[in-house]
């Protein structure tokens, strides 16, 4: 593939080569460091003047610094003449912050799509955004991807009885991602109604739908400290369900996760790989890993070449 170069960010450099070797490519020369007082410090160790940049870094781990050394890598392309650069953000930072659900909120999610345009991006490709809506944020071109086919793909492959599971969405939110998902299978759909007092918190919870002697799979777009999906299979567990599975795309898993998923009721819980999830499987037997950098890879070759990218919306790439 000529005119085109994909660099790395240090958040997730595992994801970044499967992108790389699945394209046939090699990783661009950059090196990223922190002077001693923290400040972050990106070379690029090649031209890109006239190329076609990618930019791979995920939201997660720190994710103030990743952002940071993004916005600069971003900017450094930019200002060495790269023709075009896109910031590939499998996990799209503060993505939760998108609305002003009380007063004096921050909406860090447009925050951050600013800053993005700003640093020089010319072009935004991410996965399952937690609103779809975030899109509208940018003046640039976002394409949004989706772990759907993927997902599909797992569920068929990996539980036998899959004609007989039913969809549940923990919250009102991911009702439609559910539907979807259950319309594309040709099953039922059950709904979970979560009330917050405060975030990360669930106070009570109602379950729509009838789960009785069924498989049943929790579908969610992330699960950072896994209080909603834990509550939730205990609920589906004392409403007769047979067995229950978690498939989420970000598996964030910050503080009592692990611990949450080993004494919960799951079969399993599968995330895809938008995070590194290694340390995260030794600790946790139950969490599995959908590879996702084929869908990101495809997306990178569409977009370089002028193709369409919708192709990937309901096919995983072979």
């Amino acid at each position: 593939m000529p005119n085109i170069v994909l660099f790395s960010g240090s958040s997730h450099h595992d994801l970044s080569q499967k992108v790389a070797d699945r394209l046939g490519l090699e990783l661009g020369k950059v090196i990223t460091k922190k002077f001693s007082n923290q400040e972050t410090c990106v070379e690029i160790g090649e031209s890109v003047r006239g190329e076609d940049v990618y930019i791979v870094q995920s939201g997660c781990g720190e994710i103030n610094d990743n952002l940071m050394e993004l916005l600069i890598m971003i900017n450094a392309c930019k200002i060495a003449s790269a023709s075009r650069v896109t910031a590939v953000i499998p996990c799209f930072p503060y993505a939760r912050q998108d609305k002003k659900d009380k007063s004096r909120a921050p909406i860090s999610a447009k925050l951050v799509a600013n800053m993005l345009s700003v640093a020089g991006a010319d072009h935004i490709i991410t996965m399952d955004l937690h609103a779809s809506q975030i899109q509208g944020f940018f003046d640039i071109a976002v394409d949004n991807l989706y772990a759907e086919p993927a997902v599909l793909q797992w569920i068929k492959e990996n539980i036998p009885e899959w004609k007989n599971c039913i969809i549940v969405s923990p919250d009102a939110g991911g009702a439609k991602r559910v539907t979807s998902i259950a319309d594309r299978l040709n099953v039922d759909f059950a709904l979970i109604h979560k009330e917050r007092k405060k975030a990360n918190e669930v106070d009570r919870m109602v379950l729509v739908g009838d789960v009785k002697d069924r498989v049943a799979i929790l579908v969610d777009d992330m699960a950072d400290t896994c209080g909603t999906i834990c509550h939730a299979a205990d609920k589906l567990i004392d409403a007769g369900a047979t067995k229950v599975y978690a498939i989420l795309t970000h598996g964030i898993f910050s503080g009592p996760a692990i611990s949450r998923i080993n004494s919960a009721p799951f079969e399993a819980v599968v995330v895809t790989n938008t995070i590194p999830q290694e340390e995260k499987m030794k600790a946790c037997p139950k969490i599995q890993v959908i590879d996702i950098s084929m869908i990101l890879a495809e997306a990178i070759r569409r977009t370089h070449n002028g193709e369409s990218v919708s192709y990937l919306f309901s096919h995983v790439p072979l």
